[in-house]
This record gives C-alpha cells, structure tokens and sequence, in this order.
C-alpha cells in the first residue's frame, strides 16, 4: 500500500470515528494547546489538530499504524507527534501540516474558510465556469470547493510544494472529488483554455519564514499582483481571476487595490474589489517592515477579462 493510500485510509478511518476540527490562527493554537503538555487518552482533536504529543496508548491501533505507513508520526521529547493535522473545511477533511513542519509546509487555516466563503459568494453571482485552476493550491481548499460546487467541470490545483499535492491528492481521493495536480511554480504548469483561476497566494511580507507565508515585496502584495497580471493573460476571454489576499494598508492606502487598479487598467480588465476583515495578522506590525503600515486587510478581488468582440 503507497503512503498515499495510508493517507485516504486515515481519513476515513477518522471520519468514521466522526472527528470534526475547524483550525484557528497560530497564535490561538499555541495558547490553547498550551493549557497541557499532552494529548488526552483517546482525545483525536488533541492528536490531529491541536497537535499535541502523544502515547502510543492514546492513540487505537489502526490510526497509529496508518501515520506509521504514511511516514507520517515522529518522536518528540514527550512520546510521539503526528507530522500532519486534519481540518474540517465544508464538510470534509483536509489534510495539513503540523506546526514546526519547515518551510515547505502546508498550509490550512482561518483564510481558508475566508477564501471558499468567498469564492463560493462569486460563484453564487456567476456559477458557470467549464474549466478552472487553483493556483497554488496549498492542501487543494480551493479546487475541491470548485469541484463540489460545478462537478462537470474540470478543475486542476497546481502548487510547487510536492507535499502538498501529495496531501492534496489524498484529500481529493477521500472526497471522491477528481482533480488534476499540477506540480510547478506559477501559471507554468496550467493548461490552456482557462475560463476561472482562484488562489489564496502568500501575503505576509517575510523573506526567512515558510513559503506559504512570504508574499514578497510591497509588504507582501507582490506575488498576489504578479498571479494577478499573469492570469489576465493565460485567462480566455471573459475568464475571472478570483484572488483572496491579504493587503497592507499604508496611510489609508491600499498597496493591494492601487496594484490591482494598475493591473486592470493596463490589461483592459474589469475589477471588482472588497475588504472582508480589516484586520487580520496585527501582530505583524510589530516588525520592521511593517513600521509604516497601520493594519492588514483581508480582501477580495475579481478581474474579469473583456470578451471577445469588446
């Protein structure tokens, strides 16, 4: 059995068992996994999602032995520590990295929910879309929200992180929702005929932290404007670029809506844009490179390219 396998077998064994864990910030984990050093007995939110050590006989032999095939448990100082977390977005369970997993770990958090929130309100305004891309796709949030939401349509997840379409592919076989993973940085792995590109880029302007964290330059919105200037390109005409970010606010201005204004003006594109929480991250003001900043927005976008004929 591949270490794929373990992992689709391991979420439904989990589901089976009704395991249920929405995940909150960081910063919430740490606090709340901090009020004990250990998982409880049997307790599988203490083990996959508050990721706390564990016993060997706190966990049944099934759910051990399947973190064993997937080679996905460790040793740590206070008995074992299960490498991946489990989360329950829409309904389903997703695979995800464990804290202290490196730079190349998987991200799933409370921008998760905020992006299929999102994502799911445009759809409902505009639901038709034949074949769509989940650029950098994380633990495939967005593409399986996409395929549940259009199952005709043909929807592909691209990310350069091979762990996290490793995960990704096994949270979509659990769903029984087909996708294609695409391994590769930007829109360079993406087929053509692109009527609908999502993502949930990076937006965190630090250089030395994971890469799911570092969104570049102009404190941190230069990776969302540049998926944003390459979509409107690979996109077909009358294709959307459905972006949820997170935007400095810098003196009262937006570094992620005057890029993007820039962006449509340029290309001939029609923007859509809204503030959905108006301050997420504050903790990061407390960095140099924030020193000019005064809060960081969550935000929503859709650029939509001109149809043919226009």
């Amino acid at each position: 059995m591949s270490d794929d396998a373990a992992f689709v077998d391991l979420l439904a064994a989990l589901e089976a068992r009704s395991y249920r864990f929405i995940t909150p910030t960081p910063s919430t984990r740490s606090l709340v996994a901090g009020r004990r050093d250990t998982a409880r007995a049997g307790n599988l939110r203490d083990i996959f999602g508050w990721s706390l050590p564990f016993q060997e006989t706190d966990l049944d032999a099934q759910l051990l032995g399947l973190l064993r095939r997937a080679d996905a448990v460790r040793r740590a100082p206070q008995g074992l520590h299960a490498t991946v977390r489990v989360s329950t977005v829409e309904e389903r369970p997703h695979l995800h990295s464990a804290p202290g997993a490196g730079s190349d770990a998987v991200f799933l958090g409370p921008d998760s929910y905020r992006f299929v929130r999102f994502l799911k309100a445009e759809l409902r305004e505009r639901p038709e879309f034949s074949r769509a891309l989940d650029l950098g796709t994380g633990a495939g949030v967005g593409a399986l929200a996409l395929k549940a939401l259009n199952p005709s349509a043909e929807v592909f997840g691209s990310d350069p992180n091979g762990q996290a379409l490793r995960l990704a592919r096994a949270n979509g076989k659990h769903a029984g929702l087909e996708v294609g993973w695409l391994e590769g940085a930007g829109l360079e792995p993406a087929p053509e005929g692109l009527d609908l590109i999502i993502a949930n880029p990076p937006y965190i302007a630090d250089a030395g932290g994971p890469t799911y964290r570092d969104g570049g330059d102009r404190l941190g919105a230069a990776l969302s404007l540049e998926w944003a200037r390459d979509a409107l390109r690979r996109l077909d005409a009358g294709g959307r670029f459905v972006l949820y970010t997170g935007a400095a606010v810098v003196d009262g201005e937006d570094l992620v809506l005057s890029g993007l204004e820039e962006i449509a003006g340029q290309a001939g594109a029609t923007l859509s844009y809204e503030e959905i929480d108006p301050d997420v991250f504050g903790s990061s003001l407390r960095r140099s490179v924030y020193r000019e900043a005064e809060r960081i927005a969550a935000v929503g976008a859709v650029l939509t390219r001109q149809p043919s004929g226009f």
